[in-house]
């Protein structure tokens, strides 16, 4: 596979600093700088969080860096890129679709992926921003309460923006300088209005929080999706100056409207090879799920069987299944006919099995 020029990504899970020469974006696409003028600056992704909260799910760094990503995915997330449109990335569950994500952000060094998953319950104020009310009037009551005991400064240090949070989408939103990757993970799930209204805000790029839009033209500091990081919202309006790389993943459950579908680049991804999935058992269980020619036969034959059962019969198997399975035989399941029973027909079962 040969890289071409206008690639950014590169999907070889080696991070680089190449998004720094992303092109402009296009004129229908380019967002200004926010409140230019009036003191905001462009702000810099924060760092992966390094207490651990984040390393458990999707392999986090090990399997990010050890992803390949094909030349049609790696096509793809380069239209989304240099078009600034979300990218619309539909396949069977546990194919990687998630994962992409993490690897795009891992390779470009664009910091911790701003994720919301979706349910049937959840609108588009969910990935905006949470106002708490109740606790503010709690806070307040307490406040006047104690009014007279209390120095003037202190009563005064709780704002509102103390009980407000961005939401992922509303922190994607912010003035970053390069842009953040905001994870919208299986969209299918949501009710028939939410895809019609991220349209408005995927063409905007911008929105307005009433409660602080109410106080005037001044700055409010608000929490943000990040763990322990805030930022500053003026005049009540979030507005980013480089559209988020936004990951939207279905499992194609259901049909979105038009209008959603032609702002989005559209990716379907393939089951994994065998290649990919030896690359994927080499990340989270070492090399071919454990040490010796044992070991790598008795892997090859579990990939080549999962493999067999996705191409033959139709089987909907999700990766995680092959790493359970492989993890397990290496733990002596393997070694008796009992055992290979449980591997083949518990652990392997297909999801669409009954």
């Amino acid at each position: 596979m040969s890289e071409e020029a206008w690639w950014v990504y590169r999907g070889t899970g080696v991070p680089h600093r190449r998004v720094e020469d992303l092109p402009e974006a296009p004129p229908w696409r380019r967002f200004a700088r926010a409140f230019e003028g009036e003191g905001d600056t462009l702000r810099e992704p924060p760092s992966e969080p390094v207490d651990g909260s984040t390393a458990r799910r999707l392999g986090r760094a090990r399997q990010v860096a050890a992803y390949q990503a094909d030349e049609k995915e790696i096509q793809l997330v380069n239209l989304a890129l240099h078009l600034r449109r979300p990218l619309l990335v539909t396949g069977r569950p546990g194919v990687g679709k998630s994962t992409l994500a993490f690897a795009v952000a891992h390779e470009l060094g664009l910091g911790p992926v701003l994720r919301w998953p979706i349910t049937s319950r959840s609108t588009l104020g969910d990935g905006l921003y949470a106002y708490d009310a109740i606790g503010r009037l709690h806070d307040a009551g307490i406040r006047n309460g104690s009014a007279l005991v209390r120095p003037r400064r202190q009563r005064m240090a709780s704002g509102i923006g103390s009980y407000l949070r961005l939401g992922p989408l509303g922190t994607a939103l912010l003035p970053w300088r390069l842009p953040r990757v905001l994870l919208i993970d299986e969209i299918d799930k949501s009710d028939f209005d939410l895809p019609n209204d991220l349209l408005n805000i995927f063409e905007d790029g911008e929105f307005e929080i009433p409660e602080l839009a109410r106080l005037g033209p001044g700055r409010q500091r608000v929490m943000t999706a990040d763990p322990h990081h805030t930022a500053m919202v003026t005049g009540g309006v979030v507005r980013c100056s480089q559209f988020p790389f936004v990951v939207l993943t279905s499992n194609a459950e259901r049909e979105f409207p038009t209008a959603f579908l032609r702002r989005c680049v559209r990716l379907d991804m393939a089951p994994p090879d065998e290649a990919r999935l030896a690359a994927m058992v080499a990340a989270h269980l070492g090399h071919m799920g454990g040490d010796g020619q044992d070991a790598a036969d008795r892997a090859q034959e579990l990939i080549a069987e999962f493999l067999r059962r996705q191409r033959e019969d139709g089987a909907e198997l999700a990766n995680d299944q092959l790493l359970n399975a492989l993890l397990m035989a290496g733990r002596g399941l393997w070694d008796g006919e009992e055992g290979q029973h449980l591997v083949r027909n518990v652990l392997l079962r297909p999801l669409n099995q009954e």
